[in-house]
């Protein structure tokens, strides 16, 4: 077992813990971490682009001109995609770009980026995030004490820290449902409550 320094929110020493090295000092498998990321990303694309082919397009109904004697090209609809205003060609059409990935990938990837955290030294535990009032000053003293720029904030049953986070740019506070892979990548340092770590060592261990 890995042990790292437990700290207060003014960066004081406050004591040590333990970290599963199932969870945190496991082997960086970055071919996973890439394929999580690619799921994530196309889970949140809105697949609504759309054409509309000829079949959707207004007009049609008579024919233009007569079949023969006109000297022109013949044409039956001038929904026709030849015809300007006419319907698209295998253009775009709404559909999801989802695709499936095994639990276990889902898994050993947010291992990796976790471990991957720990082992650049970007991983810091803390007591607890103790905000007794919505305050962003207090959030942004806490991330200079760290001498964070990009951070995720992991606290569980914290109203206050949700709060006085989200108006600081680069800065994403969640529960420990909300860690994920992208969002990990995403910030540079990881910044956990002992509740939280404890809550996520026991649904990855």
């Amino acid at each position: 077992m890995a042990v790292v320094d437990l700290y207060s929110m003014s960066k004081e020493k406050v004591g040590e813990i333990e970290l599963a090295d199932a969870v945190f000092n496991a082997e960086v498998k970055s071919h996973l971490v890439s394929e999580m990321v690619l799921w994530q990303l196309a889970k949140r694309r809105s697949g609504t682009a759309a054409v509309k082919n000829r079949s959707k397009v207004r007009g049609g109904g008579s024919k233009p001109w007569k079949q023969k004697g006109t000297g022109r090209a013949r044409s039956g609809t001038n929904r026709s995609p030849i015809w300007r205003g006419g319907g698209v060609i295998f253009g775009p059409q709404p559909h999801s770009y989802e695709f499936k990935l095994t639990k276990k990938i889902k898994k050993q990837a947010l291992i990796s980026a976790l471990s991957q955290k720990y082992q650049q030294g970007k991983l810091f535990v803390l007591e607890n995030f103790d905000l007794e009032e919505i305050k962003t000053r207090k959030v942004a003293e806490l991330l200079s004490a760290f001498e964070c720029v990009s951070a995720m904030l992991v606290c569980d049953e914290n109203r206050n820290l949700l709060l006085s986070a989200r108006n600081l740019p680069k800065i994403m506070a969640v529960g420990s449902p909300g860690v994920n892979v992208y969002d990990l990548l995403k910030h540079d340092t990881l910044m956990i409550s002992a509740d939280a770590l404890s809550r996520i060592q026991g649904a990855l261990e």
